[in-house]
């Protein structure tokens, strides 16, 4: 087997300009610190609002159907779901028409918890929408749907 060409620095800084994983990548954990930073205060990350939301429904939904909409595996997302069910703001039940299958439920404390994050999340996501304003945010919105 021979050995494969070195990659050129000219090739890195094409990567560096280019690549839309890299740039999404880049975008996601800069506006995460920033919504964690918004979110502090009522004592939650982007991450875990993300995942409040999720559950905000009239009847609870399965631990799959939310792992498919925040495009997580189940198992990282019941990691994600320990912090929020030992605070209390989260429970998890069987579901009764398949004792095999679990169901997400909002507590009333995870209610009064989302209640106190959302207008955090209004405002700052409306400022962010304004900074892209040129951009068109339907059309990122867009773009970044096609890719998930």
């Amino acid at each position: 087997m021979s050995k494969p060409d070195p990659v050129s620095f000219a090739s890195t800084i094409l990567v560096r300009d280019a690549c839309l994983c890299l740039h999404a990548q880049r975008a996601a954990r800069a506006l995460a610190r920033h919504f964690d930073d918004v979110l502090r205060p009522v004592g939650i990350t982007s991450g875990q609002f993300s995942l409040l939301m999720s559950l905000n429904r009239p009847e609870p939904p399965s631990i799959g159907s939310v792992a498919q909409l925040l495009a997580m595996d189940r198992t990282t997302l019941t990691a994600n779901l320990k912090p929020l069910e030992r605070r209390g703001l989260v429970k998890v039940a069987v579901d009764p028409e398949d004792r095999r299958s679990r169901r997400l439920a909002l507590t009333p404390e995870g209610r009064n918890v989302l209640a106190e994050a959302f207008p955090l999340w209004k405002g700052t996501h409306a400022a962010i929408e304004q900074k892209i304003a040129e951009s068109g945010p339907d059309l990122v919105r867009t773009a970044l749907r096609a890719l998930s």
